[in-house]
């Protein structure tokens, strides 16, 4: 389970997180709603060790990770602009993170390639990242954040890059992808329909507070 206890986070005059409280249990997509600037991101960012809390602490399975960097948390996170490698043809950007955890370069491949069989990309392994379309890369970033088997998953506003109808058209996908792997996930969108299409439960964030939002 990941947890939020009490986090604060002061922004110039004003508080994004206000002794803020969050619950993720294994396996369970939470969906993060707000209006821009409201401090979803940077939430976010707290979550992944990519920004420190003024107060509270994260825990994920009852351990306190608050102090710890973000590559000890292997914790997996994306973006809106998919932050593939373009010197890399689509099968080495999925076998990256396994490459860098140490696996041999065969083995890191043969477990790239029966991902990206998993995610109907197999045929697309030669190839460059830059010549897919804009879902066949958010796809790719999926594959290369799930392979290294990540303690969650953290993604922000993943699908606001790409076209109405595909967005749509990704998010039975993904969710059915992530919820196959367990994996704990929180989402950050503007998008209602989005989230509701995605997520298990969502909270919205305004004035630095959480409240249900269903």
């Amino acid at each position: 389970m990941l947890e939020l206890k009490n986090i604060s986070k002061r922004y110039e005059n004003r508080f994004l997180a206000d002794k803020l409280s969050l619950s993720v249990s294994r396996g369970e997509i939470v969906a993060l709603l707000g209006a821009s600037g409201a401090g979803k991101s940077t939430l976010l960012k707290i979550v992944a060790g990519l920004e420190q809390a003024d107060t509270g602490q994260v825990f994920f399975d009852q351990q306190d990770i608050s102090q710890l960097p973000p590559e000890k948390r292997h914790f997996a996170l994306m973006f809106q602009d998919f932050a593939l490698f373009p010197h890399l043809n689509v099968l080495d950007n999925v076998a990256f993170g396994l490459i860098e955890q140490k696996l041999s370069k065969k083995a890191a491949r043969e477990q790239a390639l029966a991902m990206l069989e998993r995610f109907n990309l197999a045929t697309h392994a030669t190839d460059k990242v830059t010549t897919l379309s804009g879902g066949e890369q958010q796809r790719v970033a999926l594959a290369r954040a799930l392979i290294t088997q990540p303690k969650a998953l953290l993604l922000d506003e993943p699908f606001s890059a790409l076209d109405a109808e595909l967005r749509q058209s990704l998010r039975e996908e993904f969710k059915q992808h992530i919820t196959s792997m367990g994996v704990t996930t929180i989402l950050v969108t503007h998008d209602e329909s989005e989230a509701h299409a995605m997520a298990h439960r969502g909270f919205r964030l305004s004035a630095g507070q959480l409240t249900p939002a269903w």
